[in-house]
C-alpha cells in the first residue's frame, strides 16, 4: 500500500496560500510541518505549491504522493529520549518549471496567494546577468522569481494589496535583503518599468531568517524497519529532530496571517535577528568548536558521548554558562534556557555526530564562533576565559596531526596545514619551542584578522596550556583547568 489521498483517510484540501522554492528535506521538515501544525490547531487553512528550483528533484515523487510525506522528529526532550512521526498534510501539488513553465507563472494569477518561502542552498540567492526574462524559465531562483512577481504586479495592475510576504530560509546573513537586492537588479536588468520597481518595494514585505534544526533526512539504512513499522510505502519518509527554531526580522502583524504563537511553534518575530544570530553562532556553533580538540585528544570520538562524560561534559557546560553567556546581549534566563537546549540536543541519540566532522576548517571556526567571546570576555571582566584559551591550545595540539600513536587526518586550508606543518616541524618540545611555536600561530592574521599576541596574557597563557597538554596528556592537563 503506497501513500496517497486515496490511503490517507484524513487527507485535506486546503487554499493555495503559499508558494515555496525547494523541495528537500530541510523545507519539508521545518516550513511545511509548521504549516500543517497552523492547520491543525489555528485554522490558518492554507497549502504550499512546491516549485522545484532546479530541473531534476522531487516534485514527481510528490505528485505521486499527493504533497503527503511521513515525518520523524527525534530527539531529546527534558532529559528524555523522543521519537514521534506524523503525516504532513500541507503540500497541495508540485510544479517542475523546466516542463510546466505555464503552470508554474499561472501560479502568479492566485489572488490566496500570500507568503513565499525559499531554500535555494546558500548559493542560490545570486544574480545570474544571462538570465531573461523570456527565458522559460530563467536558471536562477530569483530570475525565476522576478518573472513571477512581474507576471503577477501585470496581472493584477499593481494592486498594493496583492503584494506577497517573502521570507527565505537560505542560510546567508541577511537573506531577505539580499533576494531583495537581486530581484531590483533583474528590475534593471530587464528594463521594466519604473511601477514594478514601486510595487516590489511598497506592496511586498521581505523578510530576513534564522532557521534551526537538524534534518538527516531520509532514513536509507532503516526504511525497510520504518515501512514495516508504517504499514504503508512512502518514497518521501523524512527525519528531523524535535528542537527547532525560527527567527524572523520583519514586522509583527505577519502573525497575524501567519498565526504560529497559536500553534506552539518556536518562531520569534523580531525587530533586529542579529542578537539571535550571535546567540546561535556562538553557543551552538562555538561550544561545537571548542569541544572538538578537547574530547577528541581525550580520546572520545562524538558529541554525544562528549557532553555525556563526567569531564568533557563539564568543560563544555561551564565554556558556555561562565564564559559565552556572560558575553552576549539577550536576558540571562533566555540565553540559559536556550544553551539547555543545545546541550540536550548534542546529546540526540538518533543523531551519531562525529567530532572529526566538526574540525573542517577548525582555524577559521575558531576565529568566527569562539575568538569574540574570549575578546568579549577579556573586554569585560578583564581577565582571559581560561576554558576558551585551553580550547585554543588543544586546537594547535590538535594540528600537530597525532592523537597518541593515531594519526588525525586533518582538513583546513593548505596556507593552514602549511603553517601548522613547519611551526610543529621546528619544535624540538622545549617550553622555548612551544611558546616560539604558540606566538607564530598566534600572529596568523590571515585567520585571526589582529595579531592576538597582543591580547594582554594570552600567548603565556595558551603557552602554559600546551606544555601541560605536551607534557601530562590531554587527561591530566584537562583536570587541572577544571
Amino acid at each position: 500500500m503506497k501513500l496517497n489521498k486515496e490511503t490517507y483517510k484524513e487527507y485535506k484540501q486546503y487554499p493555495e496560500k503559499v508558494l515555496q522554492f525547494g523541495e528537500g528535506n530541510f523545507l519539508r521538515a521545518f516550513v511545511d510541518w509548521q504549516i500543517d501544525k497552523m492547520n491543525k490547531e489555528a485554522d490558518f487553512n492554507g497549502s504550499v505549491v512546491v516549485v522545484q528550483p532546479i530541473e531534476f528533484g522531487l516534485v514527481d515523487k510528490l505528485n505521486e504522493q499527493d504533497g503527503l510525506y511521513t515525518l520523524y522528529l527525534q530527539g531529546m526532550n527534558e532529559g528524555k529520549a523522543i521519537e514521534e512521526h506524523s503525516v504532513i498534510n500541507s503540500i497541495s501539488r508540485g510544479i517542475n518549471p523546466y516542463s510546466h513553465h505555464e503552470e508554474y507563472l499561472k501560479l502568479a494569477e492566485n489572488p490566496e496567494l500570500r507568503f513565499v518561502f525559499s531554500n535555494t542552498t546558500e548559493a542560490g540567492i545570486a544574480f545570474d546577468e544571462t538570465d531573461k526574462l523570456e527565458d522559460k524559465p530563467q536558471k536562477s531562483f530569483p530570475g525565476k522569481f522576478t518573472a513571477l512577481l512581474y507576471k503577477r504586479f501585470k496581472f493584477f495592475s499593481g494592486q498594493k494589496e496583492k503584494g506577497l510576504i517573502i521570507i527565505p530560509c537560505e542560510l546567508i546573513d541577511k537573506n531577505g535583503d539580499k533576494l531583495k537586492t537581486v530581484i531590483l537588479q533583474f528590475a534593471k536588468l530587464w528594463n521594466l518599468e519604473a511601477g514594478f520597481t514601486t510595487w516590489i518595494n511598497e506592496a511586498n514585505t521581505f523578510c530576513s531568517t534564522l532557521v534551526d534544526r537538524i534534518v538527516p533526512g531520509y532514513p536509507r539504512d532503516t526504511i525497510k524497519e520504518i515501512t514495516e513499522e508504517l504499514g504503508y510505502e512512502d518514497n518521501l519518509v523524512n527525519v528531523g529532530e524535535h528542537f527547532h527554531l525560527f527567527i524572523i526580522e520583519g514586522p509583527k502583524w505577519i502573525e497575524n496571517e501567519f498565526p504560529v504563537s497559536k500553534a506552539g511553534l518556536n518562531i520569534k518575530f523580531v525587530d533586529a535577528m542579529a542578537p539571535y544570530r550571535t546567540r546561535k553562532v556562538r553557543i551552538l556553533n562555538g561550544s561545537h568548536t571548542s569541544l572538538v580538540p578537547v574530547a577528541y585528544l581525550y580520546g572520545l570520538n562524538t558529541v554525544a558521548e562528549s557532553v555525556d562524560h563526567p569531564l568533557i561534559g563539564k568543560f563544555i557546560k561551564d565554556t558556555i554558562y561562565e564564559e559565552i553567556i556572560p558575553t552576549l546581549d539577550l536576558p540571562a534566563e533566555e540565553l540559559k534556557y536556550y544553551a539547555k537546549v543545545v546541550l540536550e540536543r548534542f546529546m540526540n541519540p538518533f543523531v551519531k555526530h562525529y567530532l572529526m566532522s566538526i574540525s573542517l576548517n577548525s582555524m577559521s571556526k575558531y576565529e568566527t564562533r569562539d575568538l569574540p567571546s574570549l575578546l568579549e570576555y577579556v573586554k569585560i571582566k578583564g581577565q582571559l576565559p581560561k576554558r576558551l584559551v585551553f580550547s585554543l591550545a588543544a586546537l594547535i595540539e590538535f594540528y600537530k596531526g597525532k592523537r597518541g600513536e593515531e594519526t588525525i587526518k586533518l582538513s583546513d586550508d593548505e596556507d593552514i596545514l602549511d603553517l601548522y606543518k613547519t611551526a610543529w616541524g621546528n619544535c624540538d618540545g622545549t617550553e622555548a619551542a612551544l611558546k616560539s611555536l604558540v606566538t607564530t600561530v598566534l600572529a596568523y592574521k590571515k585567520v585571526w584578522k589582529m595579531d592576538l599576541n597582543e591580547v594582554q596574557g594570552l600567548t603565556e597563557a595558551v603557552t602554559h596550556y600546551l606544555i601541560n597538554i605536551e607534557k601530562l596528556g590531554m587527561v591530566d592537563a584537562l583536570k587541572a583547568v577544571l
